[in-house]
């Protein structure tokens, strides 16, 4: 998806590292520590799956706003 592609192009900056790092840590509880100690394919994975997880989450909401 489009927001995969936002968020994997963070990376590519000081603001995106902050940015996916501010995000792991508030909707995957990780710590900062956990975060600087993932491999880089590590790191993908798990944005990939917040990704997914924020898509469902607003799917869910547009899904009761509708009924």
């Amino acid at each position: 998806s489009t927001e995969f592609f936002r968020i994997a192009l963070f990376q590519n900056s000081l603001e995106g590292y902050y940015r996916i790092n501010f995000a792991l840590m508030q909707y995957h509880k990780y710590s900062l520590s956990e975060i600087e100690d993932m491999m880089p394919w590590e790191k993908e994975v798990y944005t990939t799956f917040l990704v997914q997880y924020l898509e469902e989450l607003k799917q869910k909401q547009e899904a009761a706003k509708n009924k």
